[in-house]
């Protein structure tokens, strides 16, 4: 990623109450400690403040937190806790998630206090398990509402660009996604919503305003709080190693423009730096079969704070684990495109290797990652990935983000083999090097299914879940329909939008030694930590929600 045109402020040798190491949902603990009376430094290695905040939807998962009861959102802890004890069940500590829990709605107020920003209730996004027992159908995901960039001033060159840049200036939130989507399918829905949007966006630009969403919006939102709070932030410096007295960690030495400072902390360092996505030999150990590039986490994303923490004497668990996506397998050079409503509607499944579907096409990304790497695990992997589809899928719906009903796929997609299309299931398989049987019969199996309204083989479109993204027109499921006329065919590989293995921690957000005692002056949250829902995603945003509140706990337990 080139570097920004303003320089970062120079590093020195300091002291001050709190050290936070990154500028994603770090920026949360930088903004309770400093409401809390303590003085503060964020430290970023790269030349861009938000880290993969930044560049995620922005979604985040805070149950019964006030702008959802506000909203009419029928949620409580109780019930929430409910609905963790089910999903997560023996994967993580239950201390740590009910802390997450309870500090949820007082980390939300604390964000009210100290930033421009204002959240709204993603309705009807429903949680990722929606059916198990506090589950909810309605959904308890919040967003920020499109953001005022120029707010930044200046530093606006120093927000983390989004992974991709709307066609035209206008902040699209999640809620939006989903009806933009379906312009060709719905647009008494889609087209006001759509141009709202555009007024909003383009309007802005006509008065001096850069509105955006998603997280683009959060990760200004909290930047606009730290500048307003006077938090200095040191970019394009690195942690290089952390300072200990005996049990205790005291401060850190950072490296920038190759000179090492020293920063003495009276309170401790919180370390908020994101997981290990690009270091692609240290995800060998999550699967040989992924590379380079396939991450979307931030490039600065190389594992430094826990290898750092491990130094020190932390312990790791969940390294296995990753919030993984599937994505359209990326061009030489490019970033891989990620696969989202698109694998919920109709008109479509999933094959692989053998030309067979594998799974619910339609469940959650996560879960997704995991059934794949089972298979691997099993001895039988998945191998090469493909979604098909056929051709009143392609004219009717958004795919990958950027391909637009009626527009071809892109000349590259066919060039490097990402995509084939054909006139019947049997020239597509040829095409695709899938088993030529085995993929007429799935063909015919999936639209026999599909025909029925019922997906017997994996129950496609029986979730809450599944149906927020489908298409409404298409009864009686809106995940299925049967495939007709010319075909196609674009191969999906395994990508994430970070790891979620890390540095173990207690409910406080304390670094946990390997054998369970906490390491006085040290935490870990976001990325960083070991995901505070064990081997689960319970909702849209749980990843940056756990990021924002483990900020708020840390900071509180340091202050006191």
């Amino acid at each position: 990623m080139p570097r920004t045109t303003l320089a970062p402020a120079p590093a020195h040798d300091a002291t001050v109450d709190l050290v936070v190491i990154g500028s994603g949902t770090g920026m949360a603990a930088a903004l309770a400690a400093r409401e809390l009376g303590l003085e503060v430094l964020i430290v970023e290695k790269t030349a861009y403040v938000g880290g993969s905040t930044a560049r995620s939807g922005g979604a985040f998962w805070i149950p019964a937190n006030d702008d959802l009861l506000a909203a009419g959102a029928q949620d409580s802890l109780d019930r929430a806790a409910t609905y963790v004890a089910a999903v997560v069940g023996d994967s993580a500590p239950e201390p740590r998630w009910r802390s997450a829990l309870g500090h949820g709605p007082a980390t939300v107020r604390m964000l009210r206090r100290t930033t421009p920003m204002r959240f709204s209730w993603a309705r009807d996004y429903a949680d990722y398990h929606p059916e198990q027992p506090g589950g909810s159908a309605a959904g308890r995901s919040c967003e920020c509402r499109p953001f005022d960039l120029s707010v930044l001033g200046a530093e606006r060159a120093r927000l983390r660009p989004a992974v991709l840049a709307a066609p035209v200036p206008m902040p699209v939130t999640g809620a939006d996604y989903r009806w933009m989507n379906l312009l060709a399918r719905v647009p008494g829905k889609a087209v006001p919503k759509i141009a709202r949007r555009a007024v909003q966006g383009i309007g802005g630009l006509l008065i001096g305003r850069r509105y955006a969403a998603g997280g683009q919006a959060l990760a200004a939102g909290l930047y606009a709080g730290v500048l307003r709070a006077g938090i200095p932030v040191w970019t394009e410096t690195a942690l290089v190693r952390l300072l200990v007295d005996g049990e205790r960690v005291t401060g850190a030495v950072l490296e920038q423009n190759g000179r090492e400072v020293t920063v003495t902390a009276r309170r401790g360092v919180v370390l908020a730096a994101g997981g290990f996505d690009h270091d692609i030999e240290a995800r060998r150990y999550q699967s040989p079969a992924l590379e380079a590039g396939w991450s979307l986490g931030a490039d600065g994303n190389t594992g430094d704070a826990i290898r750092i923490a491990q130094q020190a004497g932390a312990g790791t668990g969940l390294m296995e684990q990753s919030w993984w996506f599937p994505a359209v397998a990326p061009l030489p050079g490019a970033a891989p495109q990620v696969l989202l409503a698109e694998r919920s509607l109709p008109g479509s499944f999933m094959v692989d290797r053998h030309g067979r579907r594998f799974l619910n096409e339609s469940t959650d990304y996560m879960s997704f990652g995991q059934r794949v790497l089972a298979r691997e695990k099993d001895g039988d992997p998945v191998g090469a990935m493909w979604l098909v589809f056929d051709q009143r899928y392609r004219d009717s719906y958004v795919l990958a983000g950027t391909v637009f009903p009626r527009m071809p796929l892109p000349r590259g997609w066919y060039g490097n083999g990402v995509a084939h299309r054909a006139g019947d299931p049997g020239q597509l398989a040829r095409a695709a090097g899938l088993p030529e049987t085995a993929f007429a019969e799935t063909t015919r199996r999936f639209n026999s299914l599909a025909a029925t309204g019922h997906d017997d083989d994996f129950s496609r479109g029986a979730s809450a879940y599944d149906r927020y993204y489908g298409d409404p027109t298409v009864t009686p499921n809106p995940n299925l329909r049967p495939l007709r006329g010319r075909l196609y065919a674009v191969r999906v590989v395994l990508s994430d939008l970070g790891t979620c293995g890390g540095v173990r921690a207690d409910e406080h957000g304390r670094a946990l030694r390997p054998d369970g005692s906490p390491i006085d002056g040290l935490y870990a949250i976001g990325n960083t930590a070991a995901n505070v829902y064990g081997a689960c995603y319970p909702g849209a945003g749980a990843t940056i929600g756990q990021g924002l509140v483990f900020g708020y706990i840390a900071a509180q337990h340091a202050a006191g």
